[in-house]
């Protein structure tokens, strides 16, 4: 059921609003030059900005930064709530997205998943119904039934895009891209969702001086190994039809044979003490810690575990949903971060009044709750 907030009806002055772009390299396409890698950044300054707060938006795989702006059912985004706030707010498109601009002669192939209708309805939608994952059932947030034919599901559904499928050369640019914006605007506090929430660990290793805090918002995981719910049908894993269930695996979900995060929590190395060698990987070896039937089983570091020492200052904050996929795995990156001597808090949403949501919280009906629950966490570490 929606509430009534009054980030929906609040008049709100903007003293600057502008665009610019930040990242990228030339690179020699067919004999003509080309940049590659620019991410597209706009900027929004409220007439009552509270001096030095900024916040940097990062959006998720299948998404731009138009997620953030607004809900499939015409309500205002967390973009606002922060405004409201008197932040400065930051919202980019991911470099080969929206509009940072994409060609497949410079960024290679792209998924299409998120484009995938029964897939969306699965996973984001209507999971009630069509989940297949223990904490599916307690869905209730989303503005509608959440199936194809529904107007705000179609709203959503027109929203998301392809993701280019080198996750390695996203990371590398958006890196680079998000190194130059820090420079540029911080310290500044980042937020980053779903495949956009390691893009947090990536801006705090690269420029943890530019770092007020770090919020990932269900980051893309579990460590190491994806996991598929649902066996081979509904499995997305690299070798989906031969993948076997590992020790560890409980009957409703299937680790994959290969790891596809080789920096645990990221595709690119981060900043470790003892450091990684040249084309040297972490080990991965399963959390001997045992889990409820409704979570999954993940994996860690083999001890000794490597240290994440850029990390290990930040206020960071790890943010799960009660009905999302993530749920099941989002404590396995807690637990990556806390092997690695990073402190931060790992808060389930339920665990504080905040019940039913699915992984696209910033546009179900309590978003503007959600967000006040973020700044009084904000607040709370830099007061």
């Amino acid at each position: 059921m929606k509430t009534s907030h009054p980030t929906d009806t609040k008049d709100l002055e903007i003293k600057n609003h502008k665009c610019f772009f930040v990242g990228g390299v030339k690179k020699n396409i067919d004999n003509k030059e080309i940049a590659k890698g620019t991410m597209y950044v706009e900027q929004f300054t409220p007439k009552k900005h509270k001096e030095n707060l900024k916040i940097i938006f990062i959006h998720g795989g299948g998404q731009t930064g138009v997620g953030f702006l607004g809900t499939p059912d015409g309500r205002r985004g967390w973009v606002h709530d922060f405004l409201l706030a008197g932040f400065e707010v930051f919202v980019v498109d991911q470099p080969g997205r929206g509009r940072s601009g994409y060609s497949s002669k410079l960024f290679g192939d792209y998924i299409d998943r998120e484009l995938d209708i029964d897939d969306c309805e699965r996973r984001f939608t209507s999971m009630k119904d069509l989940g297949n994952w223990p904490q599916a059932k307690h869905h209730s947030q989303w503005p509608d039934k959440g199936r194809r034919g529904d107007k705000y599901f179609e709203q959503f559904l027109a929203s998301q895009v392809n993701t280019m499928s080198d996750r390695i050369e996203i990371e590398k640019m958006s890196r680079v891209a998000l190194a130059e914006l820090l420079d540029l605007v911080g310290p500044a506090f980042v937020l980053g969702h779903s495949q956009g929430g390691p893009f947090c660990w990536l801006a705090g290793d690269v420029r943890p001086k530019k770092i007020l805090g770090l919020l990932a918002i269900e980051p893309n995981g579990p460590p190491f190994y994806n996991v598929a719910y649902g066996g081979h049908k509904q499995s997305h894993l690299k070798n989906s039809k031969t993948d076997k269930k590992r020790d560890g695996d409980k009957e409703w979900y299937i680790t994959a044979s290969e790891p596809d995060r080789p920096g645990g929590i990221t595709y690119l190395p981060l900043t470790f003490e003892p450091p990684l060698k040249e084309n040297e990987s972490l080990i991965a070896e399963i959390d001997s810690n045992s889990t409820k039937d409704s979570l999954v089983q993940c994996y860690l570091q083999k001890e000794p575990a490597r240290k994440l020492k850029n990390l290990q200052n930040l206020p960071i904050l790890i943010l799960s949903a009660e009905a999302s996929y993530h749920s099941p795995y989002d404590h396995g990156t807690s637990n990556f971060l806390k092997q690695a001597g990073v402190e931060h808090d790992f808060i389930r949403l339920e665990n504080h009044g905040l019940q039913g949501n699915g992984h696209m919280m910033m546009l179900e009906n309590n978003n503007h709750q959600i967000a006040d629950f973020l700044l009084k966490w904000m607040y709370s570490k830099i007061s």
